[in-house]
C-alpha cells in the first residue's frame, strides 16, 4: 500500500506522472503511487497517509480513513471543502508561489519587447525587409510599479533588480513593507502609479481587488506608461482600459488575462495596435508538477523533524 497517493489528473496540459517522478527521486523511504483512474483512487485512498493532486472533494474525503495531509497542486482552494478536512483532522497546503518564475518572466519578457519593440522586428523579418526601425525606449531608469506584492510580484521584483530600476509597490497590508524602493496601499494606487513607466498586475481577485484599476487610476498614468496583467482580468476596468489604449491615453497593454475570457474574437482589443495578449498561458511552466512536489518533500522534512503535521509550507488548514 502506498505512502504517498498521486491522484489522476493534470495540470496546465502536464500529466500528474511528473509529479511522481519528482517524489520518487526525492524520497527513498515512501513508496509513491499514481491512481491511474477515479475508480483507483477510490480504492486506494482509506490507506494512504498524504495524498497530492488538484482536488479532493468531499465524497472522496469520505473514504479517506487514515489521510492526514492533502497537498492541492494549486494556488487557490475555493474549490475545497476546509471545513471537511478540519472535521477530520486533515492538513491541506495548497502550491503558492509555484508561478512565481515563469509568470515573472512572461510579465518582464512583455515589457522588454514592447521597450525594444521586437514585435516590430519580427514584422520586418516576415516581410524579408532590412530596415532600421528606432526603440521605444529602454528598461533601465524606468519606475516600475508592481501591483500585489505575494509570490508572483516578489518573483517579478527580484528579476528586475539587475535592470536598473526604480521599483514601486502596492498591496493591500502596506505596513508590511516588501522589495521595493517605496510601497502604497490599494486606496493610493493612483499616488504609486504617478510618474510609473510600467505596471505590472500581479495581486489576486478579490472584492478588494475587482475594478482596483479603473479610468481615474489610468489616467493617473502618462501617455507612454504600459500596463501588464497576468493577474485577473476583472482589476482592470476593461472599457476604461479599451479608451485608454484607443485614445492613446496610455502607450500599450499587454494581456495575459482579460474580462470577459475567453475574449470574443470580434472584441475591439484584438485589432488594436498596441493591445498585446496571449489566452492565460503564463502560467505555464513545465516545471509545475516539479515544483508542486518539491513543497510536499519539504513538508515531510518537517513532519519527520516534529511528528506533527502543523506549520507547514503553504497550509491553508
Amino acid at each position: 500500500m502506498p505512502d504517498i497517493l498521486v491522484l489522476n489528473g493534470t495540470a496546465h496540459g502536464i500529466p500528474a506522472s511528473a509529479c511522481t517522478d519528482t517524489l520518487e527521486a526525492s524520497l527513498d523511504d515512501y513508496e509513491v503511487h499514481i491512481a491511474e483512474s477515479s475508480s483507483e483512487e477510490r480504492e486506494l485512498i482509506p490507506d494512504v497517509e498524504i495524498a497530492i493532486g488538484g482536488d479532493l472533494p468531499v465524497e472522496l474525503l469520505e473514504l479517506a480513513d487514515s489521510l492526514r495531509l492533502f497537498a492541492c497542486s494549486s494556488a487557490g482552494v475555493g474549490h475545497l471543502d476546509l471545513d471537511a478536512f478540519a472535521e477530520r483532522d486533515v492538513a491541506v497546503t495548497n502550491a503558492s508561489g509555484v508561478h512565481g518564475p515563469n509568470m515573472a518572466e512572461h510579465a518582464i519578457g512583455w515589457m522588454l519587447m514592447i521597450a525594444r519593440r521586437l514585435d516590430e522586428g519580427m514584422r520586418r523579418q516576415e516581410r524579408h525587409e532590412w530596415r532600421h526601425f528606432q526603440a521605444f525606449g529602454e528598461l533601465y531608469g524606468s519606475r516600475v510599479c508592481v501591483v500585489g506584492l505575494g509570490a508572483i510580484g516578489q518573483a517579478v521584483l527580484e528579476r528586475l533588480d539587475g535592470f536598473g530600476v526604480e521599483t514601486v509597490g502596492v498591496r493591500y497590508t502596506p505596513e508590511k513593507g516588501g522589495p521595493v524602493d517605496e510601497v502604497y496601499g490599494f486606496e493610493d494606487i493612483e499616488t504609486a502609479f504617478v510618474g510609473s513607466d510600467y505596471v505590472v498586475v500581479a495581486c489576486p481577485l478579490t472584492e478588494t481587488t475587482s475594478g482596483l484599476i479603473g479610468a481615474d487610476e489610468l489616467s493617473a498614468l502618462h501617455t507612454d506608461a504600459v500596463v501588464v496583467n497576468v493577474a485577473r482580468g476583472k482589476i482592470i476596468d476593461s472599457e476604461a482600459l479599451l479608451g485608454a489604449l484607443r485614445n492613446n491615453k496610455l502607450h500599450a497593454a499587454a494581456l495575459d488575462v482579460t474580462d470577459p475570457e475567453p475574449l470574443p474574437a470580434d472584441h475591439p482589443l484584438w485589432n488594436l495596435g498596441n493591445a498585446y495578449i496571449t489566452p492565460h498561458c503564463s502560467g505555464h511552466t513545465p516545471l509545475y508538477w516539479e515544483r508542486v512536489a518539491e513543497i510536499l518533500v519539504r513538508n515531510l522534512d518537517r513532519v519527520e523533524l516534529t511528528g506533527e503535521f502543523t506549520d507547514l509550507e503553504n497550509q491553508v488548514a
